[in-house]
Parts: structure tokens; sequence; C-alpha cells
């Protein structure tokens, strides 16, 4: 898509992408104004759009989680958002049910999985566990 714009609107490379009509850069006010329009335009043929609450910030946790779900190192897109800690970045990782499914899928069962433990193998523990 922004191939597609830079076709129909050239710029040279020092100038930004996203401006107002005074070509002005776009502020978070700016940007908050043309995404709800938008997302009322689209909720038009979309209804379910209309109770859902979309933000810029959804864009951007929607990104975050995509590219941990891309495997991106959790330092590169703490860097790429601009988070001071890692511990911010880190939420986005446990967010991402399907990471962690992959990350299982990837693990072997443990070697004591295949074998009972020692203890439900002692009948006569299990005998005294069964009279308590």
């Amino acid at each position: 898509m922004l191939k597609k714009l830079l076709e129909r609107q050239p710029r040279a490379l020092d100038q930004r992408l996203f401006v107002n009509r005074y070509g002005e850069p776009l502020s978070a006010s700016d940007v908050r104004f043309k995404l709800a329009a938008y997302v009322k335009a689209a909720a038009e043929t979309t209804p379910t759009l209309r109770t859902k609450h979309v933000t810029p910030h959804s864009f951007r946790h929607a990104t975050a989680v995509h590219l941990v779900s891309a495997g991106v190192d959790v330092t590169v897109i703490r860097s790429w958002l601009g988070h001071v800690s890692l511990d911010t970045t880190n939420h986005y990782a446990r967010a991402n049910l399907e990471t962690k499914r992959k990350a299982l899928e990837q693990v072997s069962a443990p070697e004591s999985a295949r074998h009972p433990p020692s203890w439900k193998r002692d009948t006569s523990l299990l005998a005294w566990l069964d009279m308590l």
C-alpha cells in the first residue's frame, strides 16, 4: 500500500510521507482524527467495527504481537517501539498464545513423562497415601 501511495504521490527521501493539508507532519491528534474517520467508513461494510475501540495504540500493539509471532527478537521490538525497559516489551510475548503453542511444539516431552515418577511406582507409598 505504501508503494502505491508513493507512486501516486512521489516524495523525496527526506520528505515526510504522512502530512496534513499544509504539508506539516501529522500530529497525534491528526492521526486519531483520521483513524476515527476511516473506522467509521469501514464500519459501513463491517458493522462489528462499531463496537470496537480502535486507536493508534491498537495498531502499535497488533504490530508488536505480529512481530513476536514472526520470531523477531523482543530487544529489536523494544528498540522499534522506543521502550526503555525490556519488561514493557515482554508483555507482547506473553500475550501471544500462538507463539506459546509453537514454542511448546518445539520442546520434546520430558524424560520423566515417558515413565511414571518413582513415587507412583512405590506401592507402599501409594498405600500409605490412600490411608490418609
